[in-house]
């Protein structure tokens, strides 16, 4: 047995945004851990999909609650029906998120304010309804950043401040929920397979929609969570996920005048 699978087995996890792509399979595999699972989404139809498939490789069947994180009620909802289900909570996976892009120009604030309510608020509401419960276990808080917290490129403004706040969050409150026997990971993954860039500026998915970036720089869903669920096992700090993750994160911290450089050039490009 693996580490991650000792570290996980018989634990408690809410998963938010767990209906596809990464979520759907953290959900997965922690299943195949022996994991007693929360999925929390708000595409109730694919939720009770998943729930399902689990069921039939699993013994112990998910638990599906209706969830949009961007209400107030519905984290503190499905953290009452966790509890109520399985007498506890050791792991709290705030993964629900979307991107807004575009240029500043071509955006508004309510762009903005859509973007930072789910991915930065969403966020906050697991937390804070998680944490009483989280607290009980000495257990763990899991926040689904990405590369862009470290990297901010043009026309990706309202997407890369929701996750620079991410990092700001998860810096912040490490130290201070160290001392109550809570662990905070930062999960920051570069492309990884999911469906994020098929979902629009409105937050509606488009399953027709062809992912823009090419397939030799995206890293298999598979392989980004098991590299995820280990980092939290390990009580890691942050998680940078994917090769070229780490080297613009590198560039970004030792040579931060070539992640300029670039960022010029594209922006150049874009406005010609």
């Amino acid at each position: 047995m693996s580490r991650t699978e000792q570290f996980f087995r018989d634990k408690v996890v809410l998963i938010t945004g767990a209906s596809s792509g990464i979520g759907e399979e953290l959900a997965w595999q922690l299943s195949q851990a022996g994991a007693k699972l929360t999925l929390a989404a708000r595409r109730t139809e694919l939720l009770e999909a998943l729930v399902q498939k689990i069921a039939s490789a699993e013994p112990a069947k998910p638990l599906a609650v209706a969830c949009d994180v961007t209400r107030d009620g519905d984290l503190g909802r499905a953290v009452a029906e966790t509890v109520r289900q399985w007498g506890k909570l050791d792991v709290a996976i705030a993964n629900a998120g979307f991107g807004v892009v575009g240029p500043l120009k071509k955006l508004s604030l309510e762009d903005y304010r859509r973007q930072l309510e789910t991915n930065v608020f969403g966020v906050l509401r697991t937390i804070y309804a998680a944490l009483p419960e989280i607290e009980k276990t000495k257990g763990s808080i899991v926040i689904m950043g990405s590369i862009s917290g470290w990297v901010a490129a043009p026309g990706t403004s309202p997407y890369a401040m929701s996750k620079f706040a991410l990092r700001a969050l998860a810096n912040s409150v490490t130290p201070e929920l160290r001392s109550w026997g809570v662990k905070v990971t930062l999960i920051s993954p570069g492309f990884v397979a999911s469906n994020i860039r098929r979902i629009d500026n409105r937050g509606k998915f488009h399953a027709a929609a062809k992912d823009p970036v090419p397939a030799w720089l995206v890293m298999p869903t598979d392989k980004a969570v098991r590299q995820m669920l280990s980092a939290v096992a390990r009580g890691k700090r942050e998680a940078i996920i994917t090769g070229h993750g780490k080297i613009l994160v590198a560039l970004e911290r030792f040579a931060p005048w070539l992640i300029r450089a670039a960022g010029s050039r594209m922006a150049a490009k874009a406005g010609s």
